[in-house]
């Protein structure tokens, strides 16, 4: 098998000028661009929703409220008066929230816009569990110097070692549960 020889400088010119390439491929436009006029739109049109209100749900109704009710939708009035916020509530805090709706709704003002919620619409049921504060947990105080004593008279007949210290252990967590 003969090899073909390679065209040469100019030849090679001619052959890619006459050759049609095809046009390099451009990647796709980034989606947020194109989406954000709509979504844009759609906040004009039917406001931020629930999503806004749950990042700050604790911040608006304390923490025992938060634990026990969720924003489930921003409901849109009509004739452009001001909507209803929709609450999934944990069975008798209800009427709490009923007694407090006034002051939930005033402070939703100060988050979402003036009139953007005019009143709250209870729903009775399961909510789903809210994330709690980070905190430490607490240590105990340690037990007063003669429950101390007694507890180590009462220990002083077993040997060094192991299985004093659990029980040295176990007797102040009894006598701290007990106060």
């Amino acid at each position: 098998m003969a090899r073909r020889p390679l065209p040469s400088p100019e030849e090679a010119l001619a052959i890619l000028r006459s050759k049609r390439t095809k046009p390099q491929r451009r990647p796709p436009p980034p989606a947020g661009k194109s989406l954000a006029p709509l979504l844009k739109d759609l906040e004009t049109r039917f406001g931020q929703g629930p999503a806004a209100l749950q990042t700050r749900w604790r911040e608006i109704v304390g923490d025992t409220l938060a634990r026990r009710t969720e924003p489930v939708r921003i409901i849109k009035g009509r004739n452009g008066e001001g909507g209803a916020l929709e609450l999934r509530v944990d069975g008798p805090v209800a009427s709490l929230i009923q007694h407090q709706a006034p002051q939930i709704t005033a402070r939703l003002d100060m988050l979402l816009g003036k009139g953007v919620v005019t009143r709250l619409r209870i729903v009775q049921g399961p909510v789903k569990a809210a994330a709690a504060p980070a905190q430490r947990p607490r240590r105990k105080p340690p037990l007063d110097a003669a429950l101390e004593k007694q507890l180590a008279d009462s220990l002083a007949e077993q040997p060094e070692g192991g299985l004093k210290q659990a029980l040295l252990k176990l007797g102040r967590g009894v006598l701290n549960a007990d106060r």
